[in-house]
């Protein structure tokens, strides 16, 4: 690289980045990239090569330029020069050594600089004239390690986990079964770190007006918001298109990704057109993956028994008919088993320090903010406090975990009844993985005070006044519900009469996949007098979201229960009746609605998830660079023989990509066991995921934690 100089000859010979030093001093060696990875608010090293020393009378001036149209005016670009000291708020260069004619730098970004990927310009100055040369590019990402960066983490175990582990776990099913699914976040395999910044450049804002887009890249809050919105393909030619209807021609079912890694290469291969398909744990987890990469500390969060309230009106209001069955076309809100989102932890310097740290995103496609499919970041401590006014999406958040769910049925005549329902409160056994382990953390406590506590009490009234407030216009917020009626909030939430029996559904073994159904409803008559009741029982197989999929179970029984009398109704459902119907989330919804003599109803539901038999085991050490035998071991769960099964393996630091390894025919019910070798590319703890695939069954799904020794 020449410079001119008024010495003539003096030239940039060589530039070294030093990237061992710096990768390991700003935690980035792990990214791939042909370029310097450093992070913000902290010095980083190069060393150049001059033909001479420069003499007293020559400065070394510096540019870093970011983004089309870089301005100083727009934090864009800086130019800046050696000192012997660092000093200022801005961009600064100091003299770290100087031997005769190699020199070694050191340069610091502003701990709020934009982050991005940069050209670092040189020029000498001397009392006669300069010119500007280019040195290279490369990228500067957020700093959690920077005390002054909005997004500084303060623990480094937690540092360890949110933004520099590459595997995670997402917690899926239902309350009271909680499964665990692995998920490969890959933040540092290969192209992850550009297409994270690609992303942000196919934003519509940055399409707009790249130059401005840009410089808002100092902010967590406007970087984070972005991603929420282009992580789905809703408003833009975002990563991941939705589907929820249970059929995914033309693209992979949801459940069939293994991690973030083959949709956001899938994405970039396919010139930017979406990736076909998501659920919210495929785009909770893409967009754990591109926070991660570009250092913001990021986990991903479950949420069971999660309310999808249309309407904000803090209710949830599902119509059934006389056998419980869900109305879908009088049905606006929902209450999904569960629904999975980010936390992203940073500073809100638009609200103030209380709302600092943990912030809810959410990718998946719900509602629009402000015109675009996006969500958050919306402040765990303001959702907790009941601040639901508060930017951004606070009311939608708040009624994911704090909405009543109202059961209403549906009469013919379009009138309506309200039920007593025996189901599950709204947000339950919020989780996240343990930092560390593979350990389930519940959370709900970091979103709401104990379940009818005084302080929940206070907080959900102080929530329903700053929704249902007057308004700037005069005009009071009504809901316009089904058959057209209007109703006050007041009005929705009057309970239901609480019946004179009780009714519970009871496994009389495990649901396993395959295998029929064998289960009671239990009635409990409560009082001293004989009831008549009349049981309406339906069943139907659902997506993870509620929505009915086919009916399998439609039967009534008359019960007549003396006084404080207990029945058992027995309830078989074969695996012939669901297993055409059978969606890949594997989940069947029961329900009863128990009629009861003096127009007493109650409504009863079950959630049941199938379950399914999978184990990895690894046999022998671990070791980079040596090949290791995995174990794996399956059983046919069908009552039949199968055949072109496969197993699915993939995991960030053993395999480059996807390994499939055929299974030879299982007969009905048959255990065997698959062994391969995988070699270690990475040391530390890693996950390996494997599922087993066939046409026959939804995918039964597996991961182990393998911890890997450097090589000796």
């Amino acid at each position: 690289i020449s410079l001119s100089s008024p010495h003539p000859g003096i030239r940039v010979t060589k530039v070294d980045w030093q990237r061992s030093r710096n990768g390991a001093a700003h935690h980035t060696q792990e990214y791939p990239c042909p370029e310097l990875v450093v992070r913000r608010g902290q010095s980083f090293s190069l060393t150049l090569e001059l033909s001479r020393a420069p003499d007293c009378e020559e400065t070394l001036i510096f540019m870093v330029e970011t983004g089309p149209r870089a301005s100083e005016a727009l934090h864009t670009k800086a130019v800046f020069q050696t000192s012997e000291l660092e000093l200022g708020e801005g961009w600064t260069a100091a003299k770290e050594a100087q031997m005769e004619n190699t020199l070694t730098v050191s340069l610091t970004s502003p701990p709020n600089a934009v982050i991005g990927r940069y050209l670092l310009s040189i020029r000498l100055s001397s009392h006669r004239k300069h010119s500007k040369r280019r040195l290279g590019e490369f990228v500067l990402l957020f700093n959690p390690w920077c005390a002054e960066d909005d997004v500084f983490l303060a623990s480094e175990e937690e540092r360890q986990e949110y933004v520099l582990n590459d595997s995670g776990i997402i917690f899926r099913g239902v309350e009271k079964h909680i499964r665990a699914q692995g998920w490969n976040y890959g933040q540092f395999e290969e192209d992850i770190l550009n297409i994270c910044l690609s992303i942000l450049d196919r934003s519509p804002g940055h399409q707009n007006n790249p130059a401005t887009d840009v410089s808002c890249r100092h902010d967590p809050i406007y970087v984070t918001r972005v991603i929420s919105a282009m992580v789905n393909s809703n408003n833009d030619r975002g990563v991941v298109q939705g589907q929820w209807r249970g059929k995914y021609g033309g693209g992979t079912s949801p459940l069939h990704w293994r991690g973030s890694v083959a949709i956001l290469q899938k994405w970039l291969k396919g010139r930017y057109k979406p990736v076909k398909y998501g659920q919210c744990w495929v785009f909770a987890g893409v967009m754990c993956t591109v926070l991660r990469c570009l250092g913001i500390a990021t986990r991903v969060v479950s949420n069971f028994n999660s309310a999808h309230d249309t309407d904000q009106n803090l209710s949830v209001d599902k119509y059934v008919d006389s056998f419980g069955r869900t109305l879908e076309d009088l049905t606006e809100d929902s209450m999904w088993n569960f629904h999975v989102w980010n936390e992203s932890w940073f500073a809100r310097q638009d609200l103030g320090p209380s709302y600092n740290g943990w912030q809810v995103l959410d990718a998946t496609p719900q509602e629009e903010s402000e015109g675009v499919f996006r969500c958050g970041p919306a402040s765990v401590t303001a959702i907790r406090e009941g601040d639901v006014h508060l930017a951004h999406d606070g009311p939608f958040v708040f009624a994911e975990v704090n909405a009543d769910y109202i059961t209403w049925l549906w009469h013919e005549d379009e009138s309506r009844e309200r039920v007593y329902s025996d189901t599950k409160k709204i947000g339950r056994c919020i989780s996240t993985k343990a930092v560390g382990s593979n350990s389930r953390v519940d959370i709900t406590d970091l979103y709401k005070y104990p379940e009818g506590s005084r302080k929940e009490r206070q907080v959900y009234s102080k929530a329903v006044k700053r929704l249902f407030s007057l308004k700037a216009s005069g005009r009071r917020t009504w809901i316009r519900r089904a058959g057209g009626r209007c109703h006050w909030h007041d009005d929705l939430l009057e309970p239901a009469t609480k019946p004179s029996i009780t009714g519970k559904f009871k496994l009389l073994e495990p649901p396993m996949l395959g295998h029929d159904l064998r289960l009671a409803l239990c009635l409990a008559n409560l009082t001293s007098r004989v009831q008549q009741v009349r049981v309406n029982l339906s069943g139907a197989t659902i997506l993870y979201t509620r929505k009915p999929v086919a009916e399998i179970l439609h039967e009534s029984h008359a019960v007549r229960l003396g006084r404080q009398e207990e029945k058992r109704i027995p309830i078989t459902i074969s695996y012939s009746k669901y297993k055409e119907d059978l969606t890949e989330d594997k989940k069947i919804l029961l329900a009863a609605m128990c009629l009861v003599t003096k127009g007493e109803k109650l409504l009863v539901e079950k959630d049941i998830t199938l379950e399914d038999f999978i184990t990895i085991k690894v046999l022998g050490p671990a070791m980079v660079g040596v090949a290791v035998t995995v174990e794996v071991t399956v059983v046919n769960p069908l009552l039949e023989r199968v055949k072109d099964c496969a197993l699915m393996v993939e995991g960030s630091g053993f395999l480059q990509e996807q390994l499939s390894i055929d299974v030879p025919t299982l007969e009905p019910q048959e255990k065997a066991s698959v062994q391969f070798d995988v070699t270690p590319s990475k040391s530390g703890p890693r996950q390996l995921q494997v599922d087993l695939v066939s046409p026959h069954f939804p995918d039964i799904k597996g991961f182990v934690i393998i911890h890997v020794a450097t090589a000796k």
